[in-house]
């Protein structure tokens, strides 16, 4: 099902405005979807599609990313938080206030819906996060120390994104350059597709990363500040999806969280891009922990 999209703007600062994309608000429930680090909302477009079946969307472009503008230095962990609620608050003027409103979030975006979450505790009606890169707190303690030192920015995450190759001559070509390619490992053909065409730009030498690679390594060079006292003061109900095959942090950080109330986890099977290897079975998940049922 091909879905049908109108683009928003909504200025954070006089330098900067950030942009993405939505349904026509019907009435049906709304998710507000955000990203991972270096992609754009309609990466993820095979998976929305089958959202679209059952939900109104809110697609964000984060701050860097997509067709969203930058602006000067900000924290790009807390203050994007503090920019999406604005956005949200904004759009949900024309949305009925009796429609329920769910946070879903992927990696870095599942971090930001989380820090959402817990800034306000009616947000959301229930949140998911799909594979979040929630720091421990003694990986949190060893950040700041290395912040101090200016090392952070030093990270074998930080540096890859830098050394990244950033402009190809067709979107073919970048196609083929991507495919089972380091984080895009196991994706299927339509996910591939929905970045090469939402995450590259036009440019003389043929297309481009719409993401700056000195964002995406600002972003892994980096960390929320106060993970833990924002996540613990979630009230509505929050899942977590962890995958089989992803970072080993992530579990044993998911598994402290789910000794709290508002907390509940699972795991599923792939990579830490799960949902783009197998859209379906994504929404499938997403479906039934906010509708309450399983719907196919």
């Amino acid at each position: 099902m091909s879905v049908v999209l109108e683009p928003w703007s909504f200025q954070i600062k006089t330098d900067f405005s950030l942009r993405g994309w939505r349904t026509r608000f019907s009435g049906k429930p709304v998710i507000v979807f955000l990203h991972g680090n270096g992609f754009s909302g309609l990466t993820y477009k095979p998976m929305l599609d089958l959202l679209a079946e059952d939900f109104d969307l809110i697609i964000p472009d984060l701050p860097g990313h997509g067709d969203s503008g930058l602006g000067n230095e900000f924290n790009v962990w807390n203050d994007t938080a503090k920019f999406m609620s604005s956005v949200l608050n904004n759009l949900s003027h024309q949305i009925q206030a009796t429609t329920p409103i769910f946070g879903l979030g992927h990696s870095y975006g599942g971090v930001i819906t989380g820090l959402m979450a817990g800034s306000d505790e009616k947000r959301f009606k229930k949140t998911m996060l799909l594979d979040p890169v929630i720091f421990s707190k003694g990986m949190i303690s060893v950040m700041g120390v290395s912040d101090l030192f200016g090392l952070l920015e030093n990270t074998p995450l930080a540096k890859k994104a830098r050394s990244r190759v950033t402009t190809w001559a067709s979107r073919e070509e970048a196609m083929e350059y991507f495919r089972d390619r380091g984080a895009f490992k196991g994706w299927c053909e339509e996910a591939l597709q929905a970045y090469v065409d939402n995450a590259l730009a036009d440019c003389e030498e043929g297309v481009t990363l719409k993401c700056p690679t000195s964002v995406e390594s600002k972003i892994f060079g980096s960390y929320p500040k106060k993970l833990w006292s924002n996540l613990s003061k979630v009230n509505a109900p929050c899942k977590i999806l962890v995958a089989q095959e992803s970072f080993p942090f992530i579990a044993r950080s998911v598994e402290k969280l789910s000794q709290l109330r508002a907390y509940s986890s699972e795991t599923i099977e792939g990579g830490h891009c799960f949902m783009q290897e197998n859209p379906a079975l994504a929404a499938e998940h997403i479906k039934q922990w906010f509708l309450g049922s399983r719907i196919f």
